[in-house]
């Protein structure tokens, strides 16, 4: 897949085309790409995708910025997996934000990329204001002679897939059902720091992580995964303060089962697989100790399918 920084590469045009952020690359989207390269194929002109960077919200209202579920290289990265032919990366300018859902169209869909059909889902909005509705983008392109198809909501279980979605059941430490609307674990990465080494003293030595630019669950403890640049690991992971020492800090500690060695300073990679419990306050170090038994039995369990 070509990454792409502009409309200017003429293998871009003529093509089919999905528009939007595809922050989290969720199972929607992935239905969506699907659709998109099938009709691609079809038609024997490429599958594009044009996602935006960084999202609209972070440029007009900053404050009001989702956290991302995923970094621009994850995206595309995941994006590149369902098989376009090259993605566009969009950079979300003011001036950009300023044309009307008629101007998008023309300057962009029509006049950049010369587009041959478009593919969206039933809830894309675009254009100032997000002011542009699907139902007018089927307008427009079947005045202009093109392909327009739109993909109902995936379901799962009868919950809509989109990224809002997402972000509020990881927001709520419920990691499994956001797991399932992924298609895959939420994925977060950090770099190794210092820590107080209090875990290493109790038998549990714990990866302290900082510098993670992406959503974070809720506070407690979870089973999941660590991927270190020589393996993967079951990870029994911590995210909160801890109470029983007296730490209000929120930290990120990550103990990796049956790992020796040394990552201080390396990239630590963390998929969340389940919320074990939330974060408690022990009467003392053996009622603490007692619990972290649990929790990476738990882990173990979860991790090698027992």
């Amino acid at each position: 897949m070509k990454v792409l920084h502009g409309f200017d590469d003429p293998a871009t045009r003529h093509g089919y085309v999905a528009i939007g952020n595809f922050d989290g690359v969720h199972r929607g989207h992935q239905a969506m790409f699907q659709t998109l390269r099938a009709r691609a194929r079809e038609a024997g002109v490429p599958a594009v995708v044009v996602t935006f960077d960084p999202h609209p919200v972070a440029v007009l209202r900053p404050e009001a910025a989702p956290q991302p579920l995923m970094s621009l290289a994850d995206r595309l990265a995941q994006i590149a997996e369902c098989g376009p032919d090259a993605t566009i990366v969009q950079a979300t300018t003011p001036a950009f934000l300023q044309l009307s859902a008629r101007e998008f169209f023309d300057q962009i869909v029509r006049g950049r990329l010369v587009a041959r059909g478009v593919v969206e889902g039933e809830n894309f909005r675009f254009g100032r204001g997000r002011d542009g509705t699907v139902r007018q983008l089927a307008e427009w392109c079947r005045a202009e002679g093109l392909d327009c198809e739109i993909i109902s909501p995936v379901l799962v279980e009868g919950r809509s897939v989109s990224s809002s979605a997402i972000r509020r059941l990881i927001g709520e430490g419920e990691v499994a059902a956001a797991a399932d609307l992924l298609g895959r674990p939420h994925r977060v990465r950090g770099q190794v720091v210092h820590g107080e080494a209090r875990g290493g003293k109790l038998g549990f030595p714990t990866a302290n992580l900082a510098g993670v630019p992406t959503l974070l669950p809720a506070e407690g403890v979870y089973a999941g995964w660590a991927h270190t640049p020589t393996g993967r690991w079951g990870a029994a992971i911590n995210l909160g303060p801890n109470p029983t020492f007296g730490v209000n800090e929120r930290k990120f500690e990550v103990h990796l089962l049956d790992f020796q060695g040394d990552l201080y300073g390396q990239p630590l990679e963390i998929e969340f697989l389940a919320r074990l419990r939330g974060t408690l306050r022990f009467a003392g170090i053996e009622a603490l100790l007692t619990q972290i038994r649990a929790d990476v039995a738990a882990t173990r369990d979860l991790t090698t399918g027992r």
